[in-house]
């Protein structure tokens, strides 16, 4: 067994509770506007370069960015989404047609099944171990859209109001980043923003999933009606509803709307005990409505083993 100090996520269990309530707040697509530049620009050429799919890269783009950024699957870790990629590009007929196989990487499904902390550490150890051609190529891709988002993403600031949210939790709420993108990188989003000091920690992907970040360093210090989720996928609701934590959805295409929403009325409310109910009821059905599962190049819904 690891040491303590060697362990991703001793920073959650070692979280010490000193304010009342808890407020998790996702980073990509929910505090900053930087989902669509990272994958159209970083994450999906990336793709396309590493797993040979030029002969398909109109429907490998249309694909990933329905997978990262327009569906239920909005703001899936990075490498379950590409395997939701790769399954969707298999399913469409206009690839089969052109004789096109995406890649089945059984090594990378093996790991994800195996595996809770998916992130660029363990897959690294992984590849070490195994040598495994799949995970080699999946990690080179990773480190190859890491480095994309290092030269590409700077100067992108948070959606209008969230600084002033922040503010306004400051003296009321342990605030924790709750993210599925590499720590380093929202980090640096965070400090160059001078975000940071609003913020008692920042969880990345290398700290598990988010249902993880929420269950070791909150739920057990604090009543349930007292934690609450901000974030803009259905995985950030899911990760609230793991642990009996309440939700706040950033609407996908309203970013600005939901955190003036948030700020003005919303924050207030959960600092008020009012939240719950059918104010927050009304925010998640409509963000569900915007999450749609319904491939639009499909009839019907997508195969039932496609979920978050």
């Amino acid at each position: 067994m690891s040491a303590p100090s060697d362990d991703p996520q001793a920073p959650l269990s070692g979280f010490r509770k000193t304010k009342d309530f808890f407020i998790g707040i996702d980073s990509d697509g929910c505090a900053f506007d930087t989902m669509e530049v990272k994958h159209k620009e970083c994450f999906i050429p990336n793709i396309i370069k590493f797993f040979d799919l030029a002969a398909i890269s109109k429907y490998a783009r249309e694909v990933a960015e329905f997978v990262n950024l327009y569906s239920y699957w909005r703001g899936v870790n990075r490498f379950p989404g590409l395997i939701l990629t790769f399954d969707m590009l298999a399913d469409r007929p206009e690839i089969a047609r052109r004789g096109f196989r995406p890649p089945a990487v059984p090594g990378l499904r093996a790991w994800i099944a195996r595996e809770t902390m998916l992130g660029n550490p363990t897959l690294q150890a992984e590849v070490n171990a195994t040598d495994d051609p799949d995970l080699v190529v999946t990690l080179q891709w990773s480190e190859a859209v890491n480095r994309s988002i290092a030269e590409l993403v700077h100067n992108v600031p948070p959606f209008p109001l969230v600084r002033e949210s922040l503010i306004a939790m400051d003296d009321r709420a342990d605030v924790m980043v709750c993210s599925a993108t590499p720590g380093e990188a929202v980090r640096r989003e965070w400090k160059e923003h001078g975000l940071s000091a609003h913020v008692a920690l920042i969880a990345g992907q290398e700290m598990g999933s988010k249902t993880e970040h929420l269950a070791l360093a909150a739920a057990h210090q604090y009543d349930n009606d007292k934690i609450l989720m901000v974030g803009d996928a259905l995985g950030d609701l899911k990760a609230a509803d793991s642990n009996g934590a309440l939700f706040y959805p950033i609407h996908p295409g309203h970013e600005e709307e939901s955190w003036a929403r948030f700020h003005d009325d919303a924050l207030p409310r959960f600092f008020a005990g009012t939240y719950a109910g059918e104010f927050m009821n009304a925010e998640v059905e409509r963000f569900r409505s915007l999450l749609p599962q319904q491939l639009p190049w499909r009839t019907t819904a997508a195969p039932s083993d496609m979920r978050l």
